[in-house]
């Protein structure tokens, strides 16, 4: 075959709601476009793009998987079709986003009978990050309760009037095999033998006033691109030329303000074809794309980099990869230039050297050398030493640094521990490896509470993890609720207390007295110690001993062992020992001191509390929000996306634990929620007690 023009290469991402069909879509087209002499089924677990053991187990896209293909358009040029196939759940959004940013169209699959569901709308405002072109395919045509105009009528609705409806399906149900394509006024028959083939025929007479209807709606759709045909078309009717619908139809696509409408059953491999056609024709080049915006190395300005065939070659890496026998295998897109094996780049993240091995194009698991990758393509290479998801290659002789993916924030969290103590070492190794590969997933040691803390995008994302490291690493691990990181403060001020250390056995004694002044301090304004000893009463050598005792009680609190903060202390008076005052003494005499002046000064727990943003259908709005209530969640607002409902609220971390669980049994899976961390406030007091005694038992059974 020819070498690849750039302006030949098509780059699509397969999104929507789980259970809607993009895989058993992916399926078809490689199917009817030759690569593959069979239709695999997610239900038999033979798939080329789930194939991974946990995806064919589950029958359910856990990442996102990259395939290509070749389909001639209209004019008989061979075109380049790269396909990420992504996951529906919201467990695994990161790989979606990751796609999102290195394709051009967005493919968003609709199922005809549930609709615009969760998955639908968290696709398409995600193409608002990324300016893709949006097609939606209404898919399951072929089941028994399809509803194509109901799925439409929900599609304008939720994302505006300007959908395009290129087809409109002839006997949608169970024998579904014919469309109406409303831009060639043809009538589409298909084969039943899954090769997804079809004959053009003319309209029959009964559907050709519903036909001419649909064409009138879909030209006038067209028309609103451009002033002067929109004129066209209101003084001369629909007549407008092939030439200029091909026009306004592109224009729309290119400015995001037209939606594509086909009808396909995936399943049954049915207007596979005529969506690679239109992918083929009217879809975006990379060429055709605006320039990536980017920045010089150890600079904040924002830089343009077009995508030039002939310039210096910059790639970017969306997804890495460990693959048995080959190792670390990472994905990227072409944005400048071409790349062929043997080539130097610099990866300016961390100013080290890359030498690019083999390159493959990709189908799933199946792999096949690449001599070059040129502009706008995407494609894998083996074995860098240093770059990961998010790194820019590029030439030394021009070194860029392209935007990065915007990954969400975790959702739930989990500690975890070593089965066996012996493995410590090696599940630190086998996190970070898992982390690479997917950035949505966190790992942290906590200090404070001495737990390895693993986050995540919600149980089934954090699941398939540990079930990750268990099959591939061959080892297991325990977990439980992370520990809140509480914090302890005070609301008054103690003007004087005073603690006397004193110890004598015999010999040298110890001695170390003082008084302290403790008092409130602005939230988030931390610790303050004051030294105004006058005349010598306490040494000057004692008084670093002073503030480190301090310090050491703020680290490990005084009511539940969580830390104190926003306090000043200050050292006012005191005396000391000649022969027995020393460091030691005077670090404890504070130590005491403030423990007891802490008590005394109205302390109070402070608790994380995070900012929610929670998405679901409206008719689960009276279960979400009563659950909000319950768990002292205070909603800030509502908002209404077609037929969704966002609520956003602040709750309390300690609240959330099985969130995650909770939203998906309410909402039937089709829920889903985003937080961040806000702020520190005062635990109610019945809530407190409880936080006390617990602490106090577990105190106790640890001794």
């Amino acid at each position: 075959m020819a070498a690849i023009k750039p302006e030949n290469i098509r780059n699509i991402a397969l999104t929507g709601h789980g259970g809607s069909g993009k895989t058993t879509f992916a399926e078809g087209i490689l199917y009817a476009s030759g690569v593959t002499n069979r239709l695999g089924r997610v239900e038999e677990g033979n798939t080329v793009s789930d194939y991974h053991k946990d995806e064919i187990e589950k029958q359910i896209s856990i990442n996102s998987s990259l395939l290509n293909t070749f389909w001639k358009s209209s004019d008989g040029v061979d075109m380049k079709i790269n396909i990420i196939d992504t996951p529906g759940f919201m467990d695994f959004v990161g790989e979606v986003k990751s796609a999102l940013r290195v394709t051009d169209t967005a493919i968003i699959m609709v199922d005809a009978f549930k609709g615009i569901e969760v998955g639908t709308e968290s696709s398409f405002m995600m193409t608002n990050d990324y300016d893709n072109n949006v097609i939606f395919l209404i898919n399951k045509l072929d089941t028994e309760n399809a509803n194509f105009d109901h799925t439409v009528d929900q599609i304008k609705e939720s994302f505006g009037s300007r959908v395009a409806v290129v087809q409109f399906p002839v006997n949608a149900g169970e024998g579904f095999d014919s469309v109406i394509d409303v831009m060639r006024m043809k009538w589409l028959k298909f084969n039943n033998d899954g090769k997804g083939e079809y004959t053009e025929e003319e309209i029959p007479e009964q559907l050709m006033e519903k036909a001419k209807e649909y064409h009138k709606k879909f030209v006038e759709t067209i028309a609103e691109e451009d002033e002067e045909m929109l004129e066209k078309f209101f003084e001369e009717g629909e007549n407008l030329t092939d030439e200029e619908i091909d026009f306004g139809l592109k224009k729309g696509m290119r400015e995001k303000k037209l939606f594509p409408v086909f009808c396909i059953s995936a399943s049954k491999n049915i207007g596979t074809r005529d969506v690679l056609e239109f992918i083929s024709d009217y879809t975006e080049s990379p060429l055709d794309k605006e320039p990536e915006i980017g920045r010089r190395p150890n600079s904040q300005d924002p830089i343009e980099i077009p995508p030039k065939p002939d310039g210096e070659p910059t790639i970017f890496i969306f997804k890495t990869v460990s693959e048995k026998n080959i190792g670390e295998l990472s994905f990227f897109r072409v944005y400048s230039g071409k790349v062929q094996p043997g080539l130097d780049m610099i990866n300016e993240a961390n100013g080290k050297s890359e030498r690019l091995s083999q390159l493959y194009s990709m189908n799933g698991k199946d792999r096949k050398e690449m001599s070059e990758a040129v502009c706008g393509d995407i494609a894998g290479v083996v074995k860098l030493k240093d770059s990961h998801t998010n790194n820019t290659l590029s030439s030394k002789n021009y070194p860029v640094v392209l935007s990065e993916i915007r990954f969400p924030h975790p959702n739930m969290s989990l500690a975890i521990h070593a089965k066996n103590k012996g493995d410590d070492d090696k599940i630190a190794t086998a996190l970070h490896s898992l982390h690479e590969e997917d950035p949505t997933f966190l790992i942290e040691f906590n200090p404070e509470t001495s737990q390895t803390i693993i986050s995540g995008q919600g149980e089934i994302h954090l699941n398939t993890i540990l079930n990750r490291m268990k099959n591939k690493y061959n080892f297991e691990v325990d977990i439980s609720n992370p520990k809140i990181p509480y914090r302890e403060t005070i609301r008054s001020r103690i003007e004087d207390v005073e603690y006397k250390h004193k110890k004598q056995s015999g010999g040298r004694g110890q001695f170390g007295h003082v008084h302290l002044k403790i008092e409130p301090r602005e939230r988030g304004s931390g610790f303050e110690f004051a030294n105004a000893i006058v005349g010598g009463v306490v040494p000057g050598r004692f008084v670093p001993a002073v503030e480190k005792g301090l310090i050491e009680v703020l680290n490990s609190g005084v009511l539940i062992g969580c830390k104190v903060i926003d306090v000043k202390v200050t050292l006012f008076d005191g005396s000391y020992h000649n022969v027995d005052s020393d460091e030691i003494s005077f670090k404890i005499a504070a130590a005491q001191a403030f423990k007891k002046g802490f008590k005394e000064a109205h302390p109070v727990i402070l608790e994380p509390i995070y900012d929610v943003e929670i998405v679901f259908p409206e008719e689960f709005m009276g279960s979400v929000s009563g659950d909000v209530s319950s768990r002292r969640g205070r909603i800030q607002g509502m908002d209404v996306f077609g037929k969704l409902q966002k609520i956003t609220c602040q709750m309390p971390l300690s609240e959330m634990n099985d969130y995650s669980t909770k939203l998906r049994s309410m909402t039937q899976g089709r829920g889903y929620y985003d937080r961040k961390f806000s702020h520190y406030e005062d635990v109610p007091k019945e809530v407190e007690m409880k936080i006390i005694e617990e602490y106090e038992r577990e105190k106790a059974e640890a001794v």
